[in-house]
């Protein structure tokens, strides 16, 4: 099984790693696309008044530009810790033993907006762009991403992807037909989509499984393993949407 994850908007600053290897991270085959993203958000980040047009930052925000025009260069960190906010944080990949997050490197795919899918374990440096941000110098994102990850996730065929991504990072990069796979809402008993606690119920469910690490080939085998940790997931109305369900 492959679980795909948002990223967030808020990162760890800093990090102890050597610069990011573009040609390291997973799903080698999108090495031409990171590239082609990274030089134009680099080069973006030598005129910060377009920058901060583009990214749409306030005044609190422009040492992000900063963190752009060093992204070759930074230092790096895993990005299941670089990545904060109420999904990461009820994940809380820090405080899981080795074993865990060797298993999240494994299974997990993080949809970054720079450098696309990548393991949770691979190292990147902190960075601002958002899905729907239209680069100058590349095609807009989801024309620039979504056929190449498409087909990426395809030559690695995984038995079945669990899909935790928010529509805009869906539309980066869809998981292909030839991959059996289910989209995951988060709902009340009642069927009432959420918010805030969507995020947080994901991050629950994902340390939950990196805890126990069962052998998941299907959404029948997932449902089986949830049920005995009392976490409800259902099929939805729609073919392809499952629900996970949530009390709070």
């Amino acid at each position: 099984m492959k679980i795909l994850l948002p990223p967030s908007e808020t990162k760890r600053p800093g990090g102890t790693g050597a610069p990011v290897s573009l040609g390291a991270l997973a799903l080698p085959a999108l090495a031409a696309e990171r590239d082609a993203a990274a030089a134009a958000l680099v080069a973006l980040a030598a005129d910060p008044a377009a920058a901060a047009r583009v990214h749409k930052l306030s005044e609190r925000q422009l040492g992000d530009i900063d963190h752009n025009a060093a992204l070759r260069s930074a230092p790096t960190m895993a990005a299941v810790d670089r990545y904060t906010g109420v999904l990461y944080d009820a994940l809380d990949a820090a405080s899981l033993d080795a074993g865990a997050r060797r298993w999240l490197n494994a299974h997990v795919w993080i949809h970054s907006a720079p450098f696309g899918p990548i393991a949770a374990l691979d190292a990147i440096p902190t960075y601002r762009l958002a899905a729907g941000t239209a680069l100058p110098g590349i095609a807009p994102l989801r024309r620039h991403w979504a056929r190449a990850t498409s087909e990426a996730m395809a030559q690695e065929a995984p038995p079945f992807v669990l899909d935790l991504r928010s529509e805009a990072y869906v539309a980066l990069g869809p998981v292909p037909a030839s991959v059996p796979s289910a989209y995951v809402r988060v709902v009340t008993t009642e069927g009432r989509a959420l918010n805030h606690f969507n995020k947080k119920a994901k991050g629950e469910l994902v340390r939950a499984l990196a805890e126990d690490r069962p052998r998941v080939r299907s959404f029948s085998t997932l449902r089986e393993w949830a049920a005995k940790r009392s976490i409800t997931m259902r099929r939805g109305e729609h073919i392809g949407v499952v629900e996970l369900v949530t009390e709070t």
